[in-house]
């Protein structure tokens, strides 16, 4: 008897400890720093705000039919790049128009949704609609801005990575901001 009290009372004093359990993954925490802005003014109708975290904006690229001109402003560090593309308008805004929705629609066999959020400043005559993209699309963030009768934009932004929304979340989250304050901040130059 004594034996097996011997062993039995060992037993029960090593199972009353806790459970091991193994670690839970751990998601990668990445803090981005407050954005700062300061205003670029590209040889072109317009100028905005860009957030510094950006590099400067490259040479400015003119499509082969001449008819629309863009920017690219890059962010290394966050792999993304915010595509700009200047057309005039001439009697054409409703092409110009359906376009940009199409773009945005295109991205709808890989999002989960495509929330629309209208953006109005009469004062400074800009007048447009911006997209944000939920899942696995290409493209997170867009934007369509015009004055109705001179000016019309529309800006993308794209990673350089396979999209996996979970991967890219922060940093879409982060550009986004960066894009609707470029879209807000646009103002026309007429000569």
């Amino acid at each position: 008897m004594n034996r097996i009290l011997v062993l039995i009372i060992p037993l029960i004093l090593l199972s009353c400890q806790d459970e091991v359990l193994p670690k839970p993954k751990a998601f990668l925490r990445l803090e981005y720093p407050s954005p700062e802005y300061k205003i670029e003014n590209p040889d072109l109708p317009f100028f905005f705000e860009r957030n510094k975290l950006a590099e400067n904006i490259g040479p400015i690229k003119i499509s082969r039919d001449g008819k629309s001109k863009g920017i690219d402003i890059v962010y290394p560090d966050l792999k993304g790049t915010i595509y700009l593309t200047y057309k005039e308008v001439s009697e054409n805004l409703e092409s110009y128009l359906i376009d940009a929705q199409n773009l945005t629609q295109k991205h709808t066999i890989k999002a989960d949704e495509i929330i629309e959020q209208p953006y109005i400043n009469a004062e400074n005559r800009v007048y447009g609609m911006f997209y944000e993209v939920g899942g696995n699309a290409a493209s997170q963030s867009q934007f369509y801005v015009t004055d109705s009768l001179k000016h019309f934009i529309t800006g993308s932004l794209y990673f350089y990575a396979k999209p996996n929304y979970d991967s890219i979340l922060p940093a879409a989250f982060y550009l986004r901001n960066d894009i609707k304050h470029i879209m807000e901040s646009i103002r026309w130059i007429d000569k």
